[in-house]
């Protein structure tokens, strides 16, 4: 076990140099979601009757958006090291399959944080109050932890599968368009009939409600339609770890499975 930690420490180490050095990717995985924040705040809020302040209900949407946006950039990352060679030195090497492809998981969950914080540090400026208690701090960054885990994982298991860096990237695409079809911008039930069905059995939509629900209080969890607030976090946490766990098995089989 000592092992096996000493080895995921160093490729989760390596893989956030690689990061720091891609300066275009982490600006644009901060910006990118800045954008879109004062865009719907400022451009779209006075527009979108949700009930509520709209920064206070948009906000949790933007920084799942964040965080999902950075999480997709391991596709590509994955993808570069299967086909560069790395991969190929490490198999010569006593190093657990595995913890190659935990080290990007782990490199993109203390990236996402970073991201997440900034994105965060703009909504209060933009006028976010937060009502959240100290345990109610912990439970959502945890919540977002699942969420960044297992579609890290799904961008880890798309990385192993495909041949091309384009490839890898067109996964951003998917990200980006879930949150959109969620609770993440307006309330499901403004949506059209064929739509809102989709909305509110995906993954997305429960996490929103349950972040929202935490940090904005009562008030933004009953506008966002969560009758049962501890419903929704239950069935947000059984999406998460459920998803997480079939991807990363998917990924450590396919990582083995290609040569």
């Amino acid at each position: 076990m000592t092992h096996v930690l000493s080895d995921v420490s160093t490729m989760t180490t390596r893989g956030l140099r690689l990061m720091s050095r891609d300066a275009d990717a982490m600006i644009t995985a901060v910006v990118l979601p800045v954008i879109i924040l004062l865009m719907f705040v400022l451009v779209f809020g006075g527009a979108l009757d949700t009930g509520t302040d709209y920064i206070n209900y948009v906000t949790p949407g933007v920084i799942l958006l964040a965080a999902g946006f950075g999480a997709a950039n391991t596709a590509m990352a994955v993808e570069r090291d299967m086909s560069g060679g790395m991969v190929d030195r490490l198999r010569s090497m006593p190093v657990s399959s595995w913890t190659v492809l935990s080290g990007h998981v782990v490199a993109s969950l203390v990236k996402n944080l970073a991201t997440t914080a900034i994105v965060f540090g703009v909504s209060i400026l933009l006028g976010f109050r937060p009502q959240a208690t100290p345990l109610e701090w912990l439970a959502a960054v945890g919540m977002i932890l699942l969420f960044v885990g297992w579609i890290t994982w799904l961008a880890t298991f798309v990385g192993v599968l495909v041949r091309s860096p384009d490839a890898a990237g067109g996964f951003s695409f998917f990200v980006m368009f879930l949150p959109y079809v969620s609770s993440a911008f307006v309330p499901v039930d403004t949506l059209p009939g064929w739509l809102r069905g989709f909305a509110e059995h995906q993954p997305v939509t429960p996490v929103i409600e349950t972040v929202r629900g935490l940090l904005a209080g009562d008030a933004a969890g009953t506008v966002a339609g969560v009758a049962d607030p501890a419903g929704a976090a239950a069935l947000a946490v059984t999406w998460c770890v459920g998803l997480g766990l079939v991807f990363a098995v998917a990924a450590g089989l396919a990582f083995r499975a290609r040569r």
